[in-house]
């Protein structure tokens, strides 16, 4: 399913009563429903999971407060991820990635593209500056809103 068509359709879930909108075409299945917050969550169809039998349980102690492992950002503007799927620094394997840190980049510069759903999808800088840290890895997968760039 084209990303432009469920960017319409998250504007129509926005704009209408709804609560929830689950579109089929073929084998894709998109579902949109209302987050309590107000927010709009897009979620794909579930998988079948395989479920291994539990093992026997055992006393648990209490589990001591764990720190965010998420690494500190740099100060600066953050480009976050706008979808899920696979970041990738570079138009092709083995060409020279779009940015690197310390590179100054203008507003609209290309910093890296997503593929989600077979399609490839540029990230674009939204602000001028320079590039201070990337925060993801070529290839690695991204979630959505999760900090890809910083640029100061």
């Amino acid at each position: 399913m084209d990303l432009r068509k469920i960017k319409k359709l998250i504007d129509l879930l926005e704009e209408s009563n709804l609560a929830e909108l689950e579109i089929k075409e073929g084998e894709e299945v998109v579902r949109l429903s209302r987050v309590p917050k107000g927010g709009v969550a897009v979620a794909a169809a579930p998988a079948p999971v395989a479920h291994a039998p539990a093992p026997a349980a055992a006393p648990v102690a209490p589990a001591a407060p764990v720190e965010a492992s998420a690494p500190s950002l740099p100060a600066g503007h953050v480009v976050k991820a706008p979808m899920v799927g696979t970041f990738y620094a570079s138009a092709t394997p083995g060409a020279a990635a779009f940015v690197k840190v310390g590179q100054q980049v203008k507003a609209g510069e290309t910093l890296g593209i997503i593929e989600a759903m077979k399609m490839f999808n540029q990230i674009e800088a939204d602000v001028a500056g320079t590039v201070q840290a990337i925060m993801v890895e070529n290839g690695q997968p991204v979630e959505f809103d999760q900090p890809m760039f910083v640029i100061a």
